[in-house]
């Protein structure tokens, strides 16, 4: 009699605890001292031992990454009917925070060379929108944005830069950490990214001053006075010191991560890249990815559809690359430039299953049923 048993999951990307137990180490001093409020010892830690990873001067453990930018934002001034840029293949978050400022976001293209924002449209963009406050960069699934000339474009402008680093945390630019380049960097910690806290964000910056200002907005903006006093609007935005405990024992980890999220992306190429029809992301000299999530696009008869369905059907889990802003319900009465490059990285894109704790035997079993749909 043939078995029915469900085959184990095997995730996009899920949290991965390490294996030396680091996380509750710290969670079990914050509850050994009953500092579990979004103060103590492990939000003051992972603070200083994320910008000393990075090579920032200074950051702030945020509810989300999503709190973070809308923070990176308010340091930047940008407010009520000021223009943002905003690339338009991103996940929301990157652009509702500009919504909650109530600014005007207008979305740009791709380019095929790095998947992330053109500068050829950023420059289009700024011909016509000279006046803009503020620019968001990502570093979609982990590659890096042409930082170059993307940073010399915006200096030319005089607009400050945030990078959206959220999926990005491990991966470098010529050597230098990914969001570390504009005036403003974030990370996210949610339970898919490369590292979690379960959910989590850090903003991060070279001017210290701004920090210690997000961090007074994100704690209600409550003024130093005997009484509770508010002087300006603020937000519920900490980090706690449980949450921030499980960041820095993941933190310590992170370059095993890195190397098994590049591990993965080249078990993919090695098997799949013969595939007719089927070309990975791109890879540049100048960067150093973390291949957060490994991404392929197919140009032949098989279709994204065709392996969404294959993977299901034997309880994989994967899915499309993010459908552009520009084409969102909430969002499509905004301006957008460019030409069709996102639209098409959308249609033929799929993000192969990426979890760091995958076995070879289940990358195997992941390539070989989208093989199947070649034969």
């Amino acid at each position: 009699m043939e078995s029915t048993k469900v085959k184990e999951r095997i995730f996009l990307s899920s949290p991965h605890m390490s294996d030396e137990g680091y996380e509750m180490q710290y969670i079990k001093e914050a509850f050994d001292t009953n500092w579990i409020a979004p103060l103590g010892e492990n939000v003051n830690g992972f603070e200083s031992e994320l910008a000393e990873k990075v090579g920032s001067k200074a950051a702030a453990a945020l509810s989300s990454g999503t709190a973070a930018i809308h923070l990176a934002l308010k340091a930047a001034d940008v407010g009520e009917g000021d223009i943002v840029f905003c690339p338009t293949l991103t996940f929301s978050a990157t652009a509702n925070p500009i919504i909650y400022q109530n600014a005007i976001p207008v979305f740009i293209d791709s380019d095929f060379e790095t998947w992330n924002m053109s500068p050829k449209a950023l420059e289009e963009a700024f011909e016509k929108y000279p006046e803009v406050k503020a620019v968001i960069v990502v570093h979609l699934y982990g590659l890096s944005a042409d930082m170059d000339k993307i940073m010399d474009i915006c200096k030319k402008h005089n607009v400050a830069v945030i990078e959206d680093a959220a999926e990005s945390l491990g991966t470098y630019y010529k050597g230098k950490h990914t969001g570390t380049f504009g005036d403003y960097g974030i990370f996210s910690f949610n339970g898919n990214k490369i590292i979690t806290t379960s959910g989590g964000g850090m903003l991060v910056s070279d001017n210290p001053e701004r920090i210690a200002k997000a961090r007074f907005w994100a704690t209600q903006s409550r003024d130093q006075a005997r009484h509770y006093q508010h002087s300006e609007l603020g937000f519920n935005y900490r980090m706690s010191n449980v949450v921030a405990g499980i960041g820095r024992g993941q933190l310590k980890v992170l370059d095993q991560r890195v190397e098994k999220k590049r591990y993965i992306f080249d078990f993919y190429k090695r098997e799949l890249g013969g595939l007719e029809g089927v070309e990975f992301m791109p890879s540049n000299e100048w960067d150093e990815p973390n291949y957060w999530l490994s991404s392929i696009v197919l140009t032949g008869k098989v279709r994204p559809l065709d392996i969404f369905d294959a993977l299901e059907a034997e309880n994989i889990e994967s899915r499309p690359v993010w459908k552009p802003m520009h084409l969102q319900p909430f969002f499509e009465k905004h301006d957008f430039v460019g030409t069709d490059v996102s639209e098409k990285l959308f249609e033929n894109g799929v993000c192969l299953p990426s979890d760091t704790k995958m076995t070879d035997e289940e990358l195997n079993r992941v390539v070989e049923i989208i093989k199947g749909l070649w034969r």
